[in-house]
């Protein structure tokens, strides 16, 4: 039996579809599960665990859940790799700009090089054996969005197949994940359309044919903020503290794992086509679609057995 549930949670609407004998307590369970990650992982949530590791900067150390432990890890690692674009110590600037919030607004010149001072991912100190985080100066912040919707959807899967689930999609809004065998194609691949960021939602620039593969797109076209005739988008260069400049609109990456597809759309996004590009066939399980401002698309060499 195929059901759906849709749940507005994290600032997205969430969809999750699933084939299994008795699916509705597994969906609920799911939603609870969300619900949980959402407290855990929040930057934005006063009451959540990760502001308390925020509020504790400059402070002590502080011990955390061991989801929220593994995926600072994961994200100190990837924002400390050599010219990586990804950086999960850049929360005060997000607090700052907060695009895509009602109270977004552009930071003056002195605030952003001020707060540039306080995301330095070295300074985020892990101690693996009693799974505590400190941030060694007052006023830093870590800011999980970058890689937590991937890193949920990866556990969802895990759950529904030990559930003995035969097949699902999970649509995190930005981010999906596909398990198991189509039931309404013959071939069994799921079809996925890659939203073609300059028609309106739904209008796909491609489809592609999957199976148990996550597919995440970051685009400069989701979230904005305009102000004095000029838009800026959410997605923030970690070196400038302003929106990234490129000739990039969206980044899609497919792999097998969603917390991976996160991560390199982060580290890749912000750089020129050309680069992402060569980057990506140099990665032996990342494969991606880019579509340019000028509305040129691109894709690795591997998007060729998913067309």
């Amino acid at each position: 039996m195929q059901k759906t549930k849709i749940i507005r949670r994290m600032g997205t609407i969430i969809q999750l579809t699933i084939n299994h004998a008795n699916p509705e307590p597994l969906l609920e369970e799911a939603d609870q599960r969300l619900k949980i990650y959402e407290e855990r992982f929040s930057a934005n949530s006063m009451a959540s665990e990760l502001t308390f590791v925020n509020q504790c900067a400059g402070i002590e150390p502080v011990k955390v859940h061991p989801q929220l432990y593994e995926l600072i890890k994961v994200g100190t690692h990837h924002s400390c790799a050599s010219s990586s674009r990804l950086n999960i110590a850049i929360g005060p600037l997000v607090q700052s700009w907060r695009i895509g919030f009602d109270d977004a607004h552009i930071p003056t010149t002195n605030d952003i090089q001020a707060l540039l001072r306080k995301t330095n991912p070295h300074h985020i100190q892990l101690d693996e054996e009693h799974q505590t985080v400190y941030l060694t100066e007052k006023g830093m912040a870590i800011d999980l969005g970058a890689l937590a919707k991937g890193y949920f959807a990866d556990l969802l899967v895990q759950y529904f197949k030990e559930q003995g689930a035969q097949s699902g999609i999970i649509n995190l809004g930005g981010n999906l994940v596909v398990f198991g065998t189509c039931p309404t194609r013959r071939a069994g691949y799921f079809k996925i359309g890659v939203q073609n960021p300059f028609a309106a939602r739904n209008q796909y620039a491609l489809t592609l044919k999957v199976k148990d593969c996550s597919i995440v797109t970051s685009g400069i076209y989701e979230r904005q903020l305009e102000q004095d005739g000029k838009t800026y988008h959410h997605i923030l260069d970690p070196k400038t503290g302003y929106p990234a400049e490129t000739d990039v609109v969206s980044l899609t990456i497919v792999s097998k794992i969603s917390l991976d597809g996160e991560i390199w759309t982060t580290r890749l996004f912000g750089k020129t086509a050309a680069d992402i590009l060569s980057e990506l066939n140099q990665l032996p399980t990342i494969d991606g679609i880019i579509i340019t401002k000028n509305q040129h698309i691109l894709y690795s060499n591997g998007i060729e057995k998913y067309l």
